[in-house]
């Protein structure tokens, strides 16, 4: 069977398109010590995010503690990312921005999609200058579930119209990204390293090509 033109690219954000220096564990310490303040259990929670890279963040929250608490966290963490953001922590990954008006110009349509709230999504295009870059920006509350469930991928092809999952491409730098795009059906499954998992990893968990980034990608594409 003939592979159909590629038609829709969905790229994660923090640590594919945008640079994750540790913010992502910062704003958690942050969250956990306003609503924990206490150091037990402080070192196992932060190894457990670092584990979790990509998925929606309340779901991470909820594996470490109960409900109520995890919903405070989750807030707690929204605004801790956003301070961060606020005090300059948010760059892009050099030649996104490049790479993702190229895949435009080729009239591809392009789909951002991240664990975190809508409100941290929206915080750091809007720091990035990007808020009219992609055609849908989505997270786990727009598509139902966060990675590595299918939902976010298959809800930007109904979105987007993208003809089939065939005609999808799925980028992201954990293994969460590459779980996801594979159970979406995803016609290319695209890892990068500029997060902090490796090559193995990223093929293990089902990636098709992996890039040392982003901005490979528009040479990597037929």
């Amino acid at each position: 069977m003939t592979t159909p033109p590629y038609e829709l690219v969905v790229l994660d954000l923090a640590g594919t398109t945008v640079v994750d220096d540790g913010i992502v564990e910062a704003a958690f310490a942050r969250a956990w010590d306003r609503v924990q303040a206490t150091d037990q259990g402080r070192a196992a929670a932060l190894q457990h995010v670092r584990d979790t890279m990509g998925q929606s963040k309340i779901e991470v929250f909820r594996a470490l503690v109960d409900e109520d608490t995890a919903q405070e966290l989750n807030t707690a963490f929204e605004r801790a990312y956003r301070e961060l953001i606020d005090d300059g922590k948010c760059e892009p990954i050099p030649g996104a921005e490049d790479t993702i008006r190229a895949l435009r110009a080729r009239g591809l349509k392009i789909a951002f999609t991240t664990g975190f709230a809508p409100t941290t999504a929206k915080a750091i295009l809007k720091s990035l200058g990007w808020k009219d870059l992609a055609d849908v920006v989505l997270t786990p509350e727009d598509a139902g579930r966060g990675r590595p469930a299918p939902d976010l991928p298959l809800s930007a092809v109904i979105r987007t119209r993208t003809s089939s999952v065939a005609a999808m491409v799925v980028v992201g730098d954990t293994e969460s990204d590459a779980g996801s795009g594979r159970a979406a059906g995803a016609g290319l499954v695209v890892g990068v390293l500029t997060g902090s998992r490796s090559a193995e990893t990223l093929t293990a968990a089902g990636a098709d090509l992996v890039l040392g980034s982003v901005a490979e990608l528009p040479a990597a594409l037929p």
